[in-house]
Formats: structure tokens, sequence, C-alpha cells
């Protein structure tokens, strides 16, 4: 499978919020902004990967090494299809236009 370039918009709230800020901004990159909220972050970055449920499940996974209480509610939006999730719990999908 081909990677596809993703448009990630996501909250992410943690019991340590500064504690996952690395983690989360390593993830994402220099071209990702990363936005403190009073209990964690609000992401918005362009990732590539195979699927969703991949970049997901990494991104969540490297949060929670560092802090078990992370949650992630995540947006995943690629070639007008955007996946949505809690934790590693798909939410729907969506396609552009409906």
């Amino acid at each position: 499978m081909r990677p596809k370039r993703f448009r990630l918009v996501a909250r992410v709230s943690s019991a340590n919020p500064s504690a996952i800020r690395e983690p989360l901004v390593r993830f994402v990159g220099h071209q990702g902004l990363v936005t403190s909220t009073d209990d964690g972050f609000v992401v918005d970055s362009q990732l590539e990967g195979t699927t969703a449920r991949d970049l997901n499940r990494q991104l969540l996974s490297e949060l929670r090494r560092v802090e078990k209480r992370t949650r992630l509610r995540a947006e995943w939006t690629a070639e007008g299809t955007t996946e949505r999730f809690f934790d590693y719990v798909p939410k729907g999908v969506r396609k552009e236009g409906t």
C-alpha cells in the first residue's frame, strides 16, 4: 500500500501535559502546529502514512509510553475521506461532500 498524506486535527488531553509535549512535537514534526490548552494540546499537522488507523495507533502509543492517562480525539483526512478516532477506537468515516 502506498503512503498517503494525512491532515491531522486532534485534541490531546493528559494528566501530565508537560510530559507529553516533547514526544507530541517530535511526532508531528516542525510543520505541525501544537497549541497548549488547560488540559493538553490542540494539534494541526500533515503526516505521511499508509492508513489513518496506523498513524493514530503510533501517535497514541508514543504518548502513552510517557503518560498512561493520555486521551486522543483525532480526525485524519486524506484523499477526501476523514476518519475519526477516540483513543484507539474508530468513531466513523466521512467522505467529502456528505
